[in-house]
């Protein structure tokens, strides 16, 4: 499952941050973790702090996805006596949340959401960190069901450090947009604006990737594709 299974959570991190319930809202966070403001269309503020908070910020929610994808890891070799059913059940999950982010559902308890606020700004990278973890936890729910698919996909993988992996790359995808964006959007947030205009269209290709891997997972295809891919490539080399 390592290769096409690490490619999807890495798209699905990447998509997921430009999620409309999401990408509005870099601003916000990048003003609460400098301490800088708006003005004339532009954020005001430290350059070097932003580098400095976004890396912390970054490192908070990785901790928390990856311990959530080697928590799934584990309870899936709990159950690995009933791995076929655990990989059926999580690929027809995995279908069902790509139908709701694609529009295609709209099962209203799949889009609640719990909220964790701060109040103050980040005044360290220590803070900072605890911002990204705060952030994770209280994650919104667009961003809840592609996390939960790539969560179902690590409870159905063979080791522990595959749920890792599987987080680790969703994490990255998450990190490499927003680290670019909050760049851009320090000089001008006409980025945001222009942006916006295709969230529902990424909503939209991200639910049907996700569609694409629960079918995967659903029908064992996922392990004979990566073994597949193994094989090429050990014939490459």
């Amino acid at each position: 499952m390592n290769d096409i299974g690490i490619f999807f959570a890495l798209v699905a991190g990447i998509l997921s941050f430009f999620s409309p319930c999401v990408f509005p809202l870099l601003p916000a966070y990048i003003t609460h973790l400098t301490g800088g403001k708006i003005e004339e269309g532009k954020i005001l503020l430290n350059r070097k702090r932003l580098y400095i908070r976004s890396f912390g910020f970054i490192v908070g929610f990785s901790l928390v996805f990856i311990a959530l994808g080697a928590s799934a890891s584990f309870i899936g070799k709990i159950l690995m006596d009933y791995r076929i059913i655990v990989m059926q059940i999580a690929g027809f999950l995995i279908i069902i949340f790509g139908l709701q982010m694609a529009g295609l559902f709209q099962f209203k308890f799949l889009m609640r959401e719990k909220k964790i606020e701060t109040k103050q700004g980040t005044k360290n990278v220590f803070s900072s960190v605890l911002l990204g973890m705060a952030f994770a936890s209280g994650w919104s729910p667009c961003v809840g069901l592609a996390l939960s698919s790539i969560l179902l996909l690590a409870s159905s993988s063979d080791t522990l450090n595959q749920g890792i992996y599987l987080l680790s790359s969703y994490s990255l995808g998450m990190a490499i947009p927003f680290l670019v964006i909050s760049i851009i959007v320090s000089y001008s947030l006409k980025t945001i604006k222009r942006i916006n205009k295709y969230l529902g269209k990424l909503s939209f290709v991200n639910g049907m990737i996700m569609i694409v891997l629960g079918f995967f997972v659903l029908s064992g295809q996922m392990q004979k594709i990566s073994a597949w891919l193994a094989s090429y490539s050990l014939f490459q080399l």
